[in-house]
């Protein structure tokens, strides 16, 4: 049995995509010791549940799960979203974490590139939230938190697709926060936009360069001199999906180390 607890987000079920590594991973791991119940969902399936035994091994069993979700596909979001409903009792959080990221400028980004990077970061967030909300309707208050970037807020001269993308979560979470507002649901939408972190996503960098070159080189581009680790967005997820935050909605969380400043 899952370990009763106090903590913030105690009573609290949280879906989370991209949960097999990274962010995701971090996230559910921060979730669970805080008291909430989590289900993590990945095209990993088996990183996922991974990460769900680790958790259960430290909580309790009942404490996370983890099913084989494609964000892109439809079909695949619904089941799994009925799934995680079943077994954690309701769902009162969306964590929309799955991302990619494919370099090459405007004029060498490959279309079918484009609409791959477009479909994963921002196809996501729309199939999450529009089929979450049934479930986060029945467990008031909710909150959904898209994962968005501080690229979605700066653009740079050789991520075309990742900068559009990213942006479109940013507006798509304002865009859903008015709408719940709208309604009279108690559901918040709340975008987070870190800058370089230590997760995969940076192993192209690290594989071409070296890991110390690499992350030297990122540190470079951050006001305070370092990259970020997966729990400084684990603590705003954290914040996001408790009731401490529960007066901001249609908000966005800069996590970038003090680049917006310059």
């Amino acid at each position: 049995m899952a370990k009763e607890t106090g903590g913030r987000v105690a009573g609290k079920k949280a879906f989370i995509t991209g949960g097999a590594q990274g962010l995701g991973a971090a996230a559910a791991r921060m979730l669970a010791r805080e008291g909430a119940k989590v289900a993590l969902a990945d095209l990993n399936l088996e990183g996922a549940e991974k990460v769900a035994a680790e958790i259960n091994a430290e909580r309790g069993e009942g404490t996370a799960f983890a099913y084989a979700l494609d964000v892109r596909d439809e079909a695949q979001w619904i089941y799994a979203l009925e799934m995680a409903d079943a077994a954690m009792g309701g769902i009162s959080v969306l964590l929309n974490n799955a991302g990619i990221s494919i370099g090459g400028n405007i004029e060498q980004l490959a279309f079918e590139d484009w609409k791959k990077v477009m479909s994963v970061n921002v196809d996501s967030v729309f199939l999450g939230a529009k089929h979450a909300l049934k479930y986060l309707k029945e467990n008031q208050p909710g909150s959904i938190i898209n994962i968005s970037s501080i690229a979605g807020l700066i653009a740079g001269h050789n991520t075309p697709v990742y900068n559009a993308s990213k942006a479109g979560v940013w507006l798509l979470s304002k865009n859903i926060a008015l709408h719940c507002a709208k309604q009279g649901y108690n559901i918040r939408s709340n975008s987070i936009h870190p800058t370089f972190i230590d997760t995969p996503i940076l192993d192209r960098l690290r594989d071409m360069l070296g890991k110390e070159v690499a992350e030297t080189k990122l540190a470079r581009q951050v006001p305070l001199g370092h990259i970020g680790e997966p729990d400084d967005i684990a603590n705003a997820v954290l914040y996001l999906a408790s009731d401490e935050s529960k007066f901001m909605t249609g908000a966005e969380l800069k996590l970038d180390g003090g680049i917006s400043a310059m």
